[in-house]
């Protein structure tokens, strides 16, 4: 595989970046991480720095070529076939690599730095490994991992691995880099880090936002939602995304209005998706499952439509059709469904343990609430019968989403904090 360097017109070195990451675009069913990273990774080639990732094939088993470079939108991909070894991690094993052990140790050398992104995994302990033992420096991305209530999180597990791999890994990295300041609060000091840290966030590429499906799209597809005013929760299917909540403050609204209904996308975690339709049953609704764009006879007294994981043109539909997001996490590092929701001008209601909630409060950009289905009942209830409010809030959150959230500035403030850093000189 090539590692030299190559140089601009103007006989500049360019900055050569490897991103390390254990699940890569476009394996959506991983999270909003997977999306942001290579939406991060394309602006940095369109800036010039040329960017390489190293992965593995999780969750793109047989529909990605592997232990090959490929380009990928600017982007150098390579995708390492990996072993489940260890499953003490999660369901992924702590995808034991050869191949990528070995790409690392061969070619290492010839990037200016590397990025680490997430924690518990062998891609981040060998990136981190070779990292040290050719002297390079590397930047560690949690996204999240490591708050303090996702750390307490199967302890038992991770506390041995912490003391053995991370613990070091933390030590020697070059810096810690959040996505918000709420992370980078809570993290730092919990794990007492001296580390340099930043907060920067994940972004979006504004571009695509700006010509949205039309909002006909979404209720063509599924004629029960002809006339109905639509609550969109968009994310995977976990207990942590707060969906008892959403489910018991629903209730409350659709026994007020029955023109009211609320569509939930995103794939299943660990059968959880089971229990949520077992809840809606149990409140004495019907639901529906379709995905998006195959046209359904309607179960037309559904109250719940699931449309399983979908991907971003059919997200970006689905919010252009909505009226309301909702995002009631009880712990979540980020938001990235929020600012896309925001980009796409929906009023957004999230709790105040989603990332991002202090700079939607402060920016009047959403309404924030606190993790209780009373609270998110009401929210939802004068959001739907205060029109100026929903119109202040779409304001707000399209300057807040172009001030912070524009993919270009985040790259560029990357590239400047690496720049002092001393990368790439």
């Amino acid at each position: 595989m090539r590692s030299w360097f190559l140089k601009g017109n103007n006989g500049k070195k360019r900055m050569k970046l490897l991103c390390v990451i254990p699940n890569y675009w476009p394996a959506f069913q991983y999270g909003g991480t997977v999306a942001a990273m290579h939406c991060l990774n394309r602006a940095f080639a369109k800036k010039g720095i040329q960017i390489s990732v190293y992965t593995t094939d999780l969750g793109l088993k047989g529909k990605v070529a592997v232990n090959q470079e490929q380009d990928l939108e600017g982007v150098k991909v390579v995708y390492f076939s990996f072993t489940k070894f260890f499953q003490f991690m999660g369901t992924a094993g702590w995808q034991f690599s050869r191949q990528m052990s070995m790409a690392l140790k061969n070619n290492l050398q010839g990037f200016d730095a590397v990025f680490i992104v997430d924690i518990w995994n062998y891609p981040a302990a060998a990136a981190a490994h070779y990292s040290r033992m050719y002297k390079k420096p590397y930047i560690l991305i949690p996204s999240g991992m490591l708050y303090p209530y996702a750390f307490s999180k199967k302890i038992w597990k991770k506390m041995p691995y912490y003391h053995l791999v991370v613990k070091r890994d933390l030590k020697h990295a070059a810096l810690m880099q959040y996505t918000t300041e709420d992370e980078e609060k809570k993290t730092h000091s919990f794990l007492a880090l001296k580390n340099k840290a930043v907060v920067i966030p994940n972004g979006i590429d504004l571009p695509e936002f700006s010509s949205l499906p039309g909002r006909e799209i979404l209720r063509d597809s599924y004629a029960h939602l002809k006339d109905k005013k639509i609550i969109i929760f968009a994310g995977r299917l976990r207990w942590i995304k707060g969906l008892d909540i959403l489910l018991k403050a629903y209730v409350l609204l659709a026994k007020q209005r029955s023109d009211v209904h609320l569509l939930i996308a995103g794939n299943d975690v660990g059968g959880f998706g089971k229990e949520v339709r077992r809840w809606v049953k149990q409140a004495g609704m019907n639901y529906a499952e379709r995905p998006l764009g195959k046209r359904d006879g309607g179960l037309e007294d559904a109250r719940v439509t699931f449309t399983g994981i979908l991907n971003n043109r059919e997200k970006l539909a689905v919010y252009a059709g909505s009226d309301i997001f909702v995002l009631p996490s009880y712990s979540e590092n980020f938001g990235m469904a929020a600012v896309e929701a925001m980009a796409c001008g929906l009023p957004v209601i999230i709790s105040n343990k989603v990332g991002i909630s202090k700079e939607v409060g402060q920016n009047k950009a959403g309404v924030v609430i606190d993790t209780n289905a009373p609270d998110l009942y009401r929210a939802m209830k004068i959001l739907l019968e205060n029109h100026d409010l929903r119109g202040e809030l779409k304001a707000n959150a399209g300057k807040l989403v172009r001030e912070n959230y524009d993919i270009d500035k985040v790259a560029g403030k990357m590239i400047r904090i690496y720049e002092e850093l001393g990368i790439g000189r």
